[in-house]
């Protein structure tokens, strides 16, 4: 992309394409992992009301540190969590930038496995932090041995781990986690984006904590909460990295209207946790009426599916669309990702797959 601009623009982004996945209306979207759950008319009542009586004082700015907020995300993760070891920003994108501004920056490393997030270098590029991959094993799990390879070839001062992985849905144990913080001085940034999705969702990282200084553990409220309008990520840390966080971040960053709504989401989360579960079981249905068509599917833990692969996928992709169903083209060569919708649109996706596969000639799926 070649943008016209008064002034040179930074050479490190000339020619970069803004982020983002097609947004097409008129179709089912199943391709950027949203909680297809709207909130009921009861929650959006409890949501309007916590706005409103915020107005009265709409003139003022936030509360910079969102202490409310942050109290009640701790109480949230639980384990004993304080609101010193918690930090709230604008999605978890903002959250990870700012650990990047405190501990990346000129003459530093940030790290990941791949294939993962496709915004991880994002992050590192905007901090002007260097970035590098290293690959997951065959199977997209992360191991000891993996990640030792990485700290013996590499100078690594932040490594970033989905877990669960985006785009391939693959858990990482405890266990590993565990090691990985004692095999260097790095700081160990764990994304959990999908956590609550996962067979176990009080397995967190959160759980290694107190053991270990130098890990990170990013939550959002986006997926789990069905709350990706508003904007709201979380991590859970040292308390010296969250005061790393308040020297980086922008005065005011979370509006008081965020503060609001995150507080009502949480003192309101029996709803959208129980459509968490009517995901999760989605999700494992989906994967293994996916397998039955002869497609490879990495066991995933999430709110969506990898499945391929195909000698063309963008064939495949578009054949989807054209009867109405939107997926994403992301991840492994050859693969596709479909987040998990309501029952309705899954019945609509998998009779769209089954009409677009008996379709294709066998040359394109591999």
């Amino acid at each position: 992309m070649t943008i016209d601009t008064p002034v040179p623009l930074r050479e490190t982004l000339v020619g970069i394409d803004p982020y983002g996945a097609p947004e097409i209306a008129g179709v089912v979207r199943l391709n950027v992992n949203e909680n297809p759950y709207a909130p009921s008319p009861a929650l959006r009542a409890e949501l309007m009301r916590a706005v409103q009586n915020g107005l009265s004082e709409i003139n003022r700015y936030p509360d910079r540190d969102a202490t409310a907020l942050r109290s009640a995300l701790a109480g949230y993760l639980g384990g004993g969590l304080r609101v010193d070891q918690i930090w709230a920003a604008n999605g978890s994108n903002e959250v990870i930038t700012h650990l990047l501004l405190a501990f990346g920056g000129p003459g530093r490393t940030v790290a990941t496995l791949t294939p993962t997030y496709s915004m991880y270098p994002q992050y590192a590029r905007d901090t002007m932090t260097h970035f590098l991959t290293w690959p997951r094993e065959p199977d997209f799990t992360v191991s000891i041995e993996t990640v030792e390879g990485l700290r013996d070839a590499h100078q690594v001062d932040i490594l970033m781990i989905a877990a669960p992985n985006n785009p391939t849905g693959t858990a990482t144990p405890l266990a590993v986690i565990d090691a990985i913080c004692g095999l260097s001085d790095w700081l160990v940034v764990v994304d959990e984006a999908y956590q609550e999705f996962t067979e176990e969702p009080s397995d967190s990282a959160t759980a290694l904590l107190a053991k270990h200084r130098n890990l990170v553990v990013v939550r959002t409220m986006s997926k789990a909460f069905a709350f990706a309008g508003a904007r709201l990520g979380y991590l859970a840390a040292d308390p010296g990295v969250v005061e790393a966080c308040r020297i980086v971040r922008l005065p005011y960053h979370l509006s008081a209207t965020t503060q609001a709504l995150a507080l009502a989401a949480i003192e309101n989360a029996a709803e959208p946790l129980a459509h968490v579960a009517a995901l999760r079981e989605t999700c494992q249905a989906t994967q293994v009426w996916l397998r039955s068509l002869g497609l490879d599917v990495p066991a995933s833990e999430t709110n969506f599916a990898l499945f391929g692969p195909f000698t063309d996928r963008h064939t495949i992709w578009a054949a989807l669309l054209d009867r109405g169903i939107l997926v994403r083209e992301v991840g492994p060569v050859g693969y596709l990702r479909v987040s998990m919708g309501t029952p309705d649109e899954m019945v609509l996706f998998r009779q769209a797959l089954v009409a677009v596969l008996d379709q294709t000639p066998m040359k394109e799926i591999t």
